[in-house]
């Protein structure tokens, strides 16, 4: 899954992608309200985690125009406020959830369960392509009955296309879905996680599942 983080603590920010990555999540992270409500509205993410406290534009604002536009990612409102009124404006302006500072992990990664859970367009935990299966959950994929060892991007990677089965993505495309920054154009970062994947696929015997489409990119196809 890939989630956004909307922080201004640089400091928290970063914690809270450490935690991200020590389960395979994705974090993309922005340090103001009007940077969050940017990558909200332009990127698709399986959760927002949100501060309320923010420069530019606070949590409130950000989820009343995101929900204003459309957006239906869930939202985990995140603060030091533990107020009754700060939560009920919260969950008015269209958060799904409320977590109050400080938190532990565990409960972190409960409510954003949660709040995928509940979502209207509920994230599909285990996806078949062919014999291959990956588990979001679980954060493990297998192919037959074969496990696969994959790191922590190779996953990221194989969860996205298997989602996106027999659709061909581009370089560009797939750099903008699963890295967290920019490369520029001459980056071959997608070529080496590709052929890094192909090769454990192959040695659970399922070579031909990754393809390259000559001139455009890389699919995933049964």
């Amino acid at each position: 899954m890939r989630i956004l983080v909307i922080e201004d603590d640089a400091e928290i920010a970063a914690a809270i992608a450490a935690m991200l990555a020590s389960r395979k999540f994705a974090a993309d992270v922005a340090l103001d309200g009007d940077a969050g409500l940017n990558h909200l509205l332009r990127q698709e993410y399986d959760a927002a985690i949100l501060d309320v406290a923010l420069p530019k534009r606070d949590g409130f604002t950000i989820a009343r125009t995101a929900r204003g536009e459309g957006i239906q990612t869930p939202i985990l409102m995140l603060t030091a406020r533990d107020a009754v009124e700060d939560r009920v404006s919260g969950l008015d302006c269209g958060a799904d959830d409320y977590l109050v500072k400080p938190f532990v992990q565990e409960e972190l990664f409960a409510r954003l369960r949660a709040i995928v859970r509940r979502a209207d367009r509920p994230i599909q935990m285990q996806i078949h392509v062919g014999n291959l299966t990956v588990d979001s959950s679980a954060r493990t994929a297998s192919y037959d009955t074969r496990q696969l060892p994959l790191g922590r991007t190779e996953f990221r990677l194989l969860e996205f296309l298997a989602r996106n089965a027999g659709i061909t993505f581009t370089r560009t495309q797939l750099l903008e879905r699963l890295w967290e920054y920019d490369f520029d154009g001459s980056s071959n970062i997608v070529d080496v996680y590709v052929s890094q994947l192909r090769r454990k696929l192959k040695s659970a015997g399922a070579e031909r599942l990754l393809q390259t489409v000559w001139g455009v990119g890389y699919k995933l196809q049964a």
